[in-house]
């Protein structure tokens, strides 16, 4: 099998593409949903796949919404909810774009791309964006702490959540660490989570204003949104969605815990945009990450539709608490991109399995499962 995905991606979906054979497969569905991690800026060097393989650049950017203009129907996110309640139909080959995190690179480099192309987009934001203070995704914050942290064992409680085990030099092992730390950190309560990067550097004696390069320098790719720009978005003719309160693992967090995510965020993004917040993104999404409690949770929370991050493309059917979407990541060809769109890659891996045993990105198969009530 690893020999096929250069196959496919270096000659079938190429053929595919350019016969336009897509679009005509992706008639047999209703809707598809493409989600987005955020436009790198300019001047920023991506060098590690693990962290800026979600990403895109601006050209890419570009480039696939020329392709959805010329191929797709762009919707509005409004018309999606009302489609999810009964109250409108969508157009043949409807797409809709969202953008996961709430990070600054949202409003410096997507949106103007997005109003040039006139696009909407739907982008889901975590409340603690609404603090105001610069800060970070807490999983991205712990990463780079990992990375740069001295070898050797790690062994006790830091800002309450366990930590054991050993940072070799490998950047893999360390991410694989981080990884297994995300769910355990994921079941404790969000200032544990919030300050667990922190405390990490203080016991490696870490500078105390460490991350701060990564607030100033490279703001628009790490910092989160402030709510000012949250609300230049919704100016900008953007749709606001939630992303929980600190984007935790909701499937690792008590019941409590995990309905205070997604009920809380709702309440203080409407409060402090003065609009309904409708949707929400699992954060993560894959299916580690999502089970039937937090959909259940999102319905009766009262928001109209949910979105997780894998499956994807064009599908016969889904639940309206569980709309799958497919993962652009950095070196996604277009020929790639649209063959996820349509839903053919998707449909290749039902059929035969993971047909991207080696994928050119860690980021784009970092979830697996089926697209919902399909």
């Amino acid at each position: 099998m690893k020999f096929v995905s250069p196959l496919l991606k270096r000659a079938v979906y190429p053929l595919l593409h350019r016969s336009g054979y897509f679009s005509r497969y992706a008639e047999a569905g209703t809707l598809s949903v493409v989600t987005y991690h955020g436009v790198l800026p300019a001047g920023y060097r991506a060098t590690d796949p693990l962290l800026d393989g979600g990403w895109v650049t601006a050209d890419s950017f570009r480039g696939q919404l020329g392709l959805l203009r010329s191929r797709y129907n762009v919707v509005a996110p409004e018309r999606v909810r009302r489609w999810c309640k009964g109250e409108a139909d969508l157009p043949e080959r409807a797409v809709l774009l969202t953008c996961d995190d709430g990070l600054a690179n949202a409003v410096i480099e997507m949106l103007p791309i997005l109003q040039a192309e006139k696009v909407p987009c739907l982008f889901f934001v975590t409340a603690e964006s609404l603090t105001g203070s610069p800060a970070m995704l807490w999983y991205e914050e712990l990463y780079l702490t990992l990375v740069a942290a001295p070898e050797g064992p790690l062994d006790g409680h830091f800002s309450g959540v366990p930590v054991k085990g050993i940072l070799s030099a490998s950047v893999r092992q360390r991410h694989r660490f981080w990884w297994t730390l995300v769910a355990t950190a994921s079941q404790c309560e969000a200032e544990s989570r919030l300050g667990l990067a922190k405390a990490l550097r203080a016991h490696f004696k870490m500078a105390p204003d460490w991350n701060l390069q990564y607030l100033d320098r490279k703001a628009a790719r790490f910092r989160l949104l402030v709510p000012n720009e949250i609300r230049c978005l919704h100016a900008g003719g953007m749709a606001i969605g939630s992303h929980t309160t600190s984007h935790p693992k909701l499937s690792q967090l008590p019941a409590d815990l995990a309905c205070k995510e997604i009920t809380e965020s709702r309440c203080q993004l409407e409060e402090s945009l003065g609009t309904t917040v409708w949707s929400i993104a699992y954060p993560f999404g894959g299916v580690d990450s999502v089970s039937s409690r937090e959909l259940q949770m999102v319905e009766n929370a009262g928001y109209d539709c949910a979105f997780t991050n894998f499956g994807g493309g064009f599908v016969p059917a889904m639940s309206r608490f569980d709309i799958p979407r497919m993962h652009v990541t950095f070196d996604m060809s277009l020929s790639e991109f649209e063959a996820h769109l349509s839903g053919f890659h998707e449909n290749l891996r039902r059929r035969f399995g993971n047909v991207e045993k080696i994928p050119l990105a860690p980021a784009s198969e970092n979830s697996v499962g089926s697209a919902p009530s399909d």
